[in-house]
């Protein structure tokens, strides 16, 4: 009896101290983007704005008042370039120097923010703007705020880890997509930040395979299927997993649709590709929601 009795203390012991354990690990919350995209729903945007808008007269790419313009007119998510400057901060830029998109010149990571934030953003049209290069921060505290989903190409210069860091900061994971191109870069972004919803790059059978062998789940997965229209067996086989389909109209299949009719789109929607990643917005939304 009294065997019994020691063995049931011990136990109580361990039990309260694991439940006591269990109280102190914060719990992981999962991005409501892991919900909302899945092949087996219909409510999520199904265009992508390629740098935040592009080709759109006195709004330039990469820029917060064009997403905030486009979003007036339709549903959609935008995909964001992130480069940063010589003393760190995070910014929306895509190339490599600032001389093709501002009025100013220079490679963005040998200007500090003080020495740029005064330059303007040039359209597609070589139109001088009054907008200025945004901060990253900016960018995620207005979408948080109006619920407009961002997909994030970090830029090679730039850490994984530096752009998660400001995610979580902003508390923008319900907004934040993180973009990657190779099975590694997927694997190191699901380990920093499993809670997040990737894209990841699924142009065939193949790459789609070696992401099944890695410990990231299906759920956190958006596959980019590249800017070639895939076999409609990819999209399927995607869509058995529950994984939603990006492919990439900009570009020639943008410049297809242009020529053709933008009835095409709904073609390529049909086949399988729930989102279409584009350089016509306006056109591509009109095609898939009208």
């Amino acid at each position: 009896m009294k065997h019994f009795l020691f063995v049931l203390i011990i136990s109580t012991f361990f039990s309260c101290k694991q439940s006591e354990v269990s109280k102190q690990l914060p719990e992981v919350k999962t991005s409501q983007l892991i919900a909302l995209f899945k092949a087996s729903q219909t409510n999520y945007p199904n265009i992508s704005v390629h740098r935040g808008g592009k080709g759109i007269l006195k709004y330039p790419e990469n820029c917060l008042e064009t997403i905030k313009y486009i979003s007036d007119s339709i549903s959609a998510i935008y995909e964001v370039d992130v480069a940063q400057t010589k003393d760190g901060q995070l910014v929306l830029l895509h190339d490599n120097s600032i001389d093709r998109t501002t009025n100013g010149s220079g490679k963005i990571d040998q200007l500090t923010y003080n020495e740029i934030k005064d330059f303007k953003l040039v359209d597609d049209f070589g139109n001088v703007t009054a907008y200025k290069i945004p901060l990253f921060s900016d960018v995620l505290s207005w979408c948080v705020k109006h619920n407009v989903v961002l997909t994030i190409d970090i830029k090679k210069t730039v850490r994984q880890e530096s752009v998660i860091r400001e995610i979580k900061k902003q508390s923008a994971e319900d907004i934040s997509i993180i973009i990657t191109y190779t099975v590694d870069q997927a694997k190191t972004a699901y380990q920093l930040a499993p809670e997040l919803l990737l894209s990841v790059s699924a142009r065939n059978d193949e790459e789609f395979d070696r992401l099944l062998k890695t410990e990231i789940p299906t759920a956190n997965m958006l596959a980019f299927t590249g800017t070639r229209l895939s076999d409609a067996t990819l999209f399927k086989r995607l869509h058995e997993n529950n994984i939603v389909c990006m492919l990439g109209t900009l570009g020639n299949l943008d410049k297809s649709a242009a020529a053709k009719g933008d009835a095409i789109y709904r073609e390529w929607n049909k086949r399988g590709a729930d989102i279409l990643a584009t350089d016509r917005p306006f056109n591509a939304f009109e095609a898939l929601n009208n």
